[in-house]
């Protein structure tokens, strides 16, 4: 009887097509879309309300960001201080956009410089964002959260936030507080 029967000849086919598929997946998984889990509070009530009795888990848009974000877009990126710590925040303001900021930035108001986003929390009492380090340079971004996919009582689409305090917060296209 030989070693290299019919069975065995169906498992390693089987084994090489599956170990085949595996830098398709790896490729995906970096390059277009992912599954990261959500911590903390700082994007309540968008992600982790305090009812939950588990973190979310959300779909993460990776592929040809650059010039699809937009200003209320949640995104994922490397914290412009130190790149092994990720953030989720919302995108607040582009390029060329004015945002009022808030304690503790030095200034009161920041025009978003080129290829910069201004993020911050939904929980502005539990965040650290563009108030604590400034516009972030899109090549910080990830992706973009797409859909909340667990728990399946919260599945759906990531919204828009922000309440009218963060809208006011807002100056598209204005130079400064004086020209509203």
């Amino acid at each position: 009887m030989s070693f290299w029967g019919p069975q065995t000849a169906s498992y390693l086919k089987v084994s090489l097509t599956l170990l085949s598929w595996v830098p398709v997946a790896f490729t995906f998984q970096s390059h277009v879309y992912d599954i990261t889990q959500v911590k903390g509070a700082s994007m309540v009530p968008t992600f982790n309300p305090p009812e939950g009795v588990s973190n979310d888990f959300v779909l993460v848009h990776k592929f040809n960001l650059r010039h699809s974000l937009k200003v209320n877009d949640v995104v994922l990126f490397r914290s412009p201080t130190n790149p092994e710590q990720v953030y989720v925040k919302r995108i607040k303001g582009l390029q060329g956009d004015t945002v009022i900021a808030k304690h503790p930035y030095p200034k009161r108001q920041v025009q978003v410089p080129r290829n910069h986003i201004w993020v911050e929390g939904d929980n502005s009492s539990l965040t650290v964002d563009s108030n604590n380090f400034g516009p972030i340079s899109n090549g910080l971004v990830i992706g973009r959260c797409e859909k909340i996919i667990w728990p399946v009582s919260r599945w759906g689409n990531v919204r828009g936030y922000g309440g009218r305090e963060a809208r006011e917060r807002m100056l598209r296209g204005i130079e400064s507080i004086e020209d509203v």
